[in-house]
């Protein structure tokens, strides 16, 4: 697997893009000079500069600054809420496959009913009733990966409960819970690692996306999002503004992609020789 993984240049160098965002986002304090929301009026709106590696913006706060503690805020968020859905779709997909009846019935239904909406739409309908903030981002953009997770188990639930190493530990003796988690649960891993990692760029942009329209994280918490929100009235002025922290959400989302991509082919038995 490791073989076939390296063999995915684009995906090596998203890897090392995103070990170097992680890196960034866990070392902000001793790598940024400036406090994040410390305010210069006198020096607003400043290019590139030594003193100011990325520029300053509308309240001469550096930006550079700015962007290494929003990457750790942007990380938390995606990866906490990656994180939930995904416990909570994978522990809903494996009771409904493995015991099917009414609940599983009830639970698809829901399933269904959530993923009846687009992600941003159903995030934006959460936000709107929770609040702003970064547990409320965290919750929304959770209950949107929920969906996909719980069909991702359940049906490899259905697909393994029937098999003959199952019906033999049935045999033997062992608990559903046991059987569930040793041999369904980790049967499944596949699936499920290559989906989160494809689901952490998605829930970067959702989060991006709240920001973006004021019902994400509050201001002045920097955030990849919130910054591009606040850099559109400057754009003749100071495209730079835009530029960086648009990047970064571009580059990190496609660098999780590659990675997820490789991880799919990595993983698909049928490619193993």
């Amino acid at each position: 697997m490791v073989r076939r993984f390296a063999r995915n240049k684009l995906a090596l160098l998203g890897l090392c893009f995103i070990l170097a965002v992680v890196t960034l986002a866990l070392a902000a304090p001793y790598l940024t000079s400036h406090a994040p929301n410390k305010q210069d009026i006198m020096n607003r709106l400043e290019p590139p500069s030594h003193d100011h590696r990325f520029g300053t913006d509308e309240l001469g706060r550096d930006v550079f600054s700015r962007l290494a503690w929003g990457a750790r805020i942007s990380l938390q968020v995606a990866l906490l809420a990656v994180l939930g859905g995904a416990s909570t779709g994978i522990l809903l997909g494996l009771l409904s496959g493995f015991y099917g009846g009414i609940f599983d019935m009830v639970t698809m239904r829901i399933m269904d009913t959530l993923s009846a909406f687009p992600g941003v739409l159903l995030a934006i309908l959460i936000m709107s009733t929770l609040g702003s903030g970064n547990r409320e981002v965290i919750l929304a953009v959770g209950i949107w990966l929920v969906p996909t997770y719980a069909r991702i188990v359940r049906a490899e639930a259905l697909r393994l409960r029937a098999r003959d190493f199952v019906e033999a530990a049935r045999a033997i003796g062992a608990t559903d819970g046991r059987i569930m988690v040793k041999h369904v649960l980790l049967n499944s891993l596949s699936p499920i690692i290559v989906y989160a990692t494809l689901s952490i760029p998605g829930a970067i942009l959702t989060a991006a996306s709240l920001s973006y329209l004021g019902l994400g994280i509050k201001p002045p918490t920097p955030e990849w999002g919130a910054m591009i929100s606040a850099a559109r009235s400057y754009m003749r002025e100071a495209p730079t503004l835009i530029l960086f922290p648009g990047m970064a959400i571009f580059i990190t989302v496609l660098s999780f992609n590659f990675v997820g991509d490789a991880l799919r082919d990595a993983l698909d038995p049928k490619l193993k020789v």
